[in-house]
């Protein structure tokens, strides 16, 4: 998909200052990098401004993005990614129900053929206890791994699909997506693990961002992008109270 910089620009803006500019990213667009594609960072400098990307999110996950304008801000910013230190969360629609209110899957990542990311153990390794999926070391593959975190709260329920509000403590590449479909709750319209072309878009929404942030008084970026209703579609969006749902996802992360 071509990036359109100043539609994207004048349409999806959440926060600018001199050092940092915030986007609503749509679906289907790259941040940065990814080979025969338009993305963000070519069209924004091919229309005279650079961007650094603070963070990244996949091509098919929607929502918040991050850039600083600046390389003193960049590096500021991109340190508390690296510590995981950057307070981040998702929202994302999965198949089927049965997850409990809250969950944390400890699941190490390790890249397997074609460079696809997968659990750095057998499927049939995973253990569920105290609602927290993990792996004995002893059935690790013997291949590298990443220790990956991520913590849930269920935060609304339909007959065939669960939103979730995730926090994914570490940032390893296509983290959520693949721990969910690890765990039998994939992503609706995912297209790593969904092949049933029935969605056109992965139900995967970058919704939060908090971090530290010297130049602002007070000293801190807390950033949210509001879902648009074709993240909410399987769930038939015309008759959900969204506004609702969302808040019910703060109070329980809040509480976590």
């Amino acid at each position: 998909m071509d990036v359109e910089w100043e539609k994207l620009r004048r349409e999806c803006v959440v926060l600018e200052d001199g050092a940092v500019l915030a986007l609503n990213k749509p679906t289907g667009i790259s941040v940065t990098g990814e080979r025969h594609d338009s993305d963000i960072v070519a069209a924004a400098g091919a229309a005279g401004e650079t961007l650094y990307p603070v963070h990244r999110i996949d091509k098919v996950t929607s929502g918040l993005v991050l850039f600083a304008r600046e390389l003193a801000a960049h590096g500021e910013l991109t340190r508390q990614f690296n510590k995981q230190t950057a307070e981040k969360a998702y929202l994302a629609i999965v198949e089927s129900t049965g997850l409990p209110e809250r969950g944390v899957i400890d699941l190490p990542l390790s890249v397997g053929r074609k460079n696809r990311v997968r659990i750095a153990a057998q499927r049939e390794s995973i253990h569920t206890e105290a609602n927290r999926w993990f792996v004995d070391t002893t059935d690790l593959l013997d291949t590298k791994n990443y220790p990956s975190v991520t913590q849930f709260v269920t935060v609304h329920r339909t007959e065939d699909h669960t939103v979730l509000a995730l926090r994914p403590i570490t940032g390893r590449r296509h983290q959520i997506r693949v721990h969910l479909a690890w765990i039998g709750h994939p992503i609706v319209g995912d297209p790593l693990f969904d092949k049933s072309g029935r969605h056109p878009r992965a139900h995967l929404h970058s919704w939060q961002l908090g971090l530290a942030a010297s130049w602002r008084t007070p000293p801190q970026l807390a950033l949210a992008a509001t879902p648009g209703t074709d993240f909410w579609e399987p769930l038939r969006a015309d008759r959900l109270d969204t506004e609702a749902i969302l808040g019910v996802a703060q109070e329980m992360l809040r509480d976590k």
